[in-house]
């Protein structure tokens, strides 16, 4: 792993593999005050300068359940998201901010039915497909303290581990 757990980006450090709130379940956001407001607004703009789709709050050391997501269409935020249904199967290269430089082939649901309050405490019901759908498993299962890697069966995860522990070494 890294000598250090976090990565750069903007006024926030992303957190990086083996940061322990990264594998921790993050909390219910009890309230959407200026103060939660203003951080999401932070953690899209440090998502955008790290090139991602997507960011919670874990990610950058706030255990809160809630993401931030860009799919071209402008910031949205989701809260204390739930994924009530899913069906299909799509398997596509994912790509993780907190495991920067490293893709895996990965199969979730194609689809997904979720429900969730957005930034102004409005309920929020989002039918996902394909990348969209995607992107919402992969911020829940960080809302959860699942990383990427613990989506891959044994032998890849440890083989990707080896992989990511042989590239931090200096």
């Amino acid at each position: 792993m890294k000598t250090t757990n976090t990565e750069q980006a903007g006024s926030l450090d992303i957190r990086l593999l083996g940061d322990p709130v990264l594998n921790s379940k993050a909390g219910e956001v009890e309230a959407i005050d200026d103060r939660l407001v203003k951080l999401a607004a932070t953690m899209y703009d440090v998502m955008k300068e790290a090139r991602g789709i997507g960011l919670t709050a874990p990610q950058i050391g706030v255990s809160k359940r809630f993401f931030v997501y860009d799919l071209g269409d402008g910031l949205k935020t989701i809260i204390n998201p739930e994924i009530k249904e899913s069906s299909g199967e799509w398997q596509f290269d994912e790509g993780c901010l907190s495991v920067p430089g490293y893709t895996f082939n990965i199969t979730r649901p194609k689809e997904i039915f979720v429900k969730g309050l957005d930034i102004d405490g409005n309920p929020v019901e989002v039918e996902a497909d394909e990348l969209f759908s995607r992107l919402i498993q992969h911020e829940v299962d960080h809302l959860d303290g699942v990383l990427l890697l613990e989506r891959l069966d044994e032998d890849k995860r440890r083989k990707a581990l080896a992989e990511i522990r042989k590239a931090s070494e200096f």
